[in-house]
């Protein structure tokens, strides 16, 4: 078999369904909501960037555009089919950019989670410009209230992954 390509057997499908339910379960328990989408969660993306950091990029692509999926699935915010794909399947999707940085988690983290907020960002632009405040560019209120949260989420995620990567207690994954 190619190394280049990915089996996935009976148990990675299970491993990736059961990461996928961690994450969905940890992002019900939000710590702020904003009022048009985006939270912060109680490190709902780990498990997500976890996987991709242990699994590659294959998995961690596919798991993470799943999580997005299931995140459409629970009480989704649409106002158009295209901010659809770049608020769920395609932002939560780019959080599987850790898997290319399994040597460096910590870039990993950093760019999986950068990469969503562009996905964020470009549809705030696009879509929810409307909310803006009076006078204010849509870029720049995209770039606040997309940043905002997603800044505090990939703060919440390196200090998360840092203490089980510290504690050796999940060494034989990762």
């Amino acid at each position: 078999m190619n190394q280049n390509t990915t089996n996935f057997s009976t148990k990675l499908i299970a491993e990736i369904v059961m990461f996928v339910a961690l994450a969905t379960i940890l992002s019900m328990f939000k710590i702020f909501d904003m009022p048009y989408g985006g939270s912060v969660t109680l490190a709902s993306m780990v498990p997500i960037l976890w996987l991709a950091l242990r699994r590659g990029p294959a998995v961690g692509l596919f798991s993470a555009t799943l999580y997005g999926v299931v995140q459409l699935a629970f009480g989704p915010y649409i106002v158009h089919p295209a901010q659809v794909l770049l608020d769920y399947p395609i932002a939560f999707g780019m959080l599987g950019i850790a898997g290319f940085f399994q040597e460096h988690p910590f870039i990993g983290i950093t760019l999986g989670t950068l990469g969503r907020f562009v996905a964020h960002f470009i549809s705030g632009i696009l879509f929810w410009y409307m909310y803006a405040p009076e006078g204010m560019d849509p870029s720049v209120y995209s770039a606040v209230y997309n940043g905002g949260y997603m800044l505090v989420e990939l703060v919440i995620s390196l200090y998360v992954i840092y203490l089980l990567r510290e504690s050796k207690l999940l060494k034989i994954y990762l």
